[in-house]
Parts: C-alpha cells; sequence; structure tokens
C-alpha cells in the first residue's frame, strides 16, 4: 500500500470512531435498509472508509477471561471486575451506526455508518477499585497488489473504571467539562473515556448486572461531544447523549449505544434533534497477531504517553471546570502528541523531564 493512503488512514483513525472499512463485496441484486425499510436501500449505503485489510481468524470457542467470569459463588464485586478485565484482548472490531428517528419536518436519515479495525486492548493498571485499559489499533492493510503490509499501530482510545467513584466529569458542550458530584455512587462503576490523545471525552456511572450467564454494564444518561464520523459532516448539533450498554461474550464484548443528537446553547436550552443506534462488536482473533506490534511500540512510547496521562489528572483533579481550544497554531492536540511519540518509536533517546515538560506544555496550549 503507498504511504499516502497509510496517512489517510492516520488522519482518519485519530477521531474515535473513524476507521477502514471493510473490503467491500458485491452488490446484491435487492437489499432491506434494517429500521427504514420504505426507502430505497442504494441510498442509505453505508459511509465509511475504504481501505482494505488482511483476513483475520476468529478464536474458536471461548476466551480464558470468559470462563473465570463464569466460575460459580463469586461476590458481585468481584464479578464485577472480571467482566472489565474480560474486555482486554486482540479483536476484530465493527463499528455500525444508524439514525432512528428525526425532529424535523420532512426529516431524510443520513446514510448509515459502517467501519471496521483490529485493535489490542491492553491492562494498564489494575489496582482493586481502578482499572485502566488501553486500545491500540494494530492494523495489517492490503496493497494495490493484493500483498499484507504492516502493522502499522496507533494509539487508540482508553477507558478507566472506578468503584464508587464520588465524582464524574461530565460533558457540557462547546469543549466544555465540569467536575459534578455522582448522585449515585453505592455499588457502581463509573467509566472515564479518553480520546486518542488522552485528553477526557466523558464519563458515566452505571451497574453490572450478572444474570443466567449474562454480563451487562448499563450507563446512566451520558453527554459527551461528537465523534470524528458525525462531526465532520454535521454542525446543527453539539452534544451526543444517550445510554451505553456493554454486555460480555465468550470471545469477546459488544457496546451497545442509544443516543440522542442534541443542541445545547448558550442559555442551557436543550434541543433534540433526532436518535441513533449504535453496535461496537469486539470478537477475538487469534490471527493476526496484534500484542507483538503494540508491546514494541508501547515499550519506547509508554514513557511519555504516562506524563500526558499524569499532566491529565492533575488538571482534571484540581480544575472543578475546564473548557479547550479545537487547535492550537492550526494543529489538533493528538498531531502534537503522535508527533513526540514518533519521534521515540524511530529510536529517540526516552528523556523523562523532557517528556513531562513536552507534555505539559503541549496541553497546556489547549486549555482556555
Amino acid at each position: 500500500m503507498k504511504r499516502p493512503a497509510f496517512l489517510l488512514w492516520l488522519a482518519a483513525c485519530a477521531g474515535l470512531q473513524t476507521l477502514p472499512a471493510q473490503e467491500a463485496k458485491p452488490e446484491p441484486a435487492g437489499g432491506h435498509v434494517f429500521a427504514w425499510p420504505f426507502l430505497e436501500w442504494q441510498d442509505m449505503k453505508p459511509r465509511g472508509g475504504t481501505t482494505k485489510g488482511s483476513e483475520v481468524t476468529l478464536l474458536s470457542g471461548a476466551k480464558d477471561s470468559w470462563k473465570r467470569l463464569q466460575e460459580p459463588h463469586l461476590g458481585k464485586f468481584e464479578r464485577d471486575r472480571r467482566a472489565i478485565l474480560a474486555m482486554a484482548g486482540s479483536y476484530r472490531v465493527s463499528f455500525d451506526f444508524t439514525e432512528t428517528l428525526g425532529l424535523a419536518e420532512n426529516f431524510k436519515p443520513t446514510r448509515p455508518y459502517f467501519s471496521w479495525a483490529t485493535e489490542h486492548v491492553s491492562m494498564l493498571e489494575d489496582r482493586g477499585e481502578f482499572i485502566s485499559l488501553q486500545h491500540s489499533l494494530v492494523m495489517y492493510f492490503k496493497n494495490d497488489q493484493g500483498e499484507t503490509e504492516g502493522p502499522h499501530v496507533m494509539k487508540h482510545w482508553r477507558q478507566d473504571w472506578t468503584w464508587q467513584d464520588p465524582e464524574l466529569q461530565v460533558y457540557q458542550g462547546d469543549l466544555i467539562w465540569k467536575k459534578t458530584p455522582n448522585p449515585s455512587p453505592a455499588g457502581r462503576w463509573t467509566q472515564a473515556v479518553f480520546q486518542v490523545d488522552d485528553s477526557p471525552r466523558y464519563e458515566v456511572a452505571g451497574a453490572w448486572s450478572h444474570d443466567g450467564g449474562l454480563s451487562t454494564w448499563r450507563s446512566d444518561n451520558c453527554p459527551r461531544p461528537l465523534p470524528r464520523r458525525e462531526h465532520s459532516i454535521r454542525q446543527d448539533y453539539n452534544v451526543l447523549e444517550g445510554i451505553h450498554e456493554i454486555s460480555i461474550t465468550p470471545n469477546g464484548w459488544v457496546h451497545i449505544q442509544n443516543n440522542r443528537k442534541t443542541r445545547v446553547d448558550k442559555d442551557g436550552s436543550r434541543h433534540c434533534l433526532g436518535a441513533e443506534l449504535g453496535v461496537d462488536r469486539y470478537e477475538e482473533i487469534t490471527t493476526p497477531e496484534l500484542a507483538p506490534a503494540f508491546e514494541a511500540y508501547w515499550a519506547k512510547t509508554h514513557g511519555y504517553w504516562k506524563e500526558v496521562r499524569d499532566t491529565w489528572t492533575g488538571i482534571l483533579k484540581e480544575k472543578d471546570h475546564f473548557a479547550m481550544k479545537d487547535t492550537y497554531d492550526g494543529k489538533q492536540l493528538f498531531m502534537i502528541h503522535f508527533d513526540h511519540a514518533a519521534k521515540l518509536e524511530a529510536g529517540g533517546n526516552a528523556e523523562p523531564e523532557a517528556d513531562r515538560k513536552h507534555a505539559k506544555e503541549t496541553i497546556g496550549h489547549f486549555l482556555e
């Protein structure tokens, strides 16, 4: 694959949800659009990337983490922990989104969205009542000659889980977050999600339930910024909010989103424009192997990314609220962090003090 195509993929992947789409298959003679059966299916073909990936081999049977989750006589807290830890692994991931309703007169839905990737999820920390999972894209591509190239590694998003967290960082719209007391922390976990550059995206509380072998975490309503798949095409709303459900399966997990597209004005008034349904599916794979490529990248860059995380930890602890700039000096935050990490990956010397200074100064440029 030519390098410009990889750079296009890299830029697209910087958004939380914009990832290369699976290789196109021959179109059937007719079709049915889920949730919109009376529209012409040709007009509702999914949008998304077109990069071709290598074949994958799905895991046969069940993961060991699934088997540990199913052990009898576990206490609720320990079963919750095992469900969270079961999300680690190497996956083929698919992202499917479709609008389900609109409130504009003569509403016409936008085309559904579909993309996919291969992604490694590793455990950064496990302190009992706090678990941190780092997602990283590890991609193999097929070039124009059908040859496989890669792996290409890019740090992706992160999720931190906290037991009975007393506070939440709640998104207010327009790149503003506010520290808010958790109204019902008892017996529940918060999930804090961070962007590819480790800046906050959203945090929400919810509870795990375990019934008949099904382990599901269901969140409260959660406001958050627009994902890249929407930010690049929609200007009519500024907050995506909704309910999350994460369910653990024998070979991975499924993340279901029931979202509302909302415009929040400066005076606090709210206007719902529509809703969408999203299904993100994580399926464990055995080939290609993703962990070695991630570990090689992380060995060279983890020190810098820790400085970035620690800087944000300090900001979130000290500030009751904060606002961010979308760009600084014509660049987005992830670009500057990724440039520095790329130098380390290419063989640059790790200098903790220089990394700390670079992380703090870079993030400081983006705080209002």
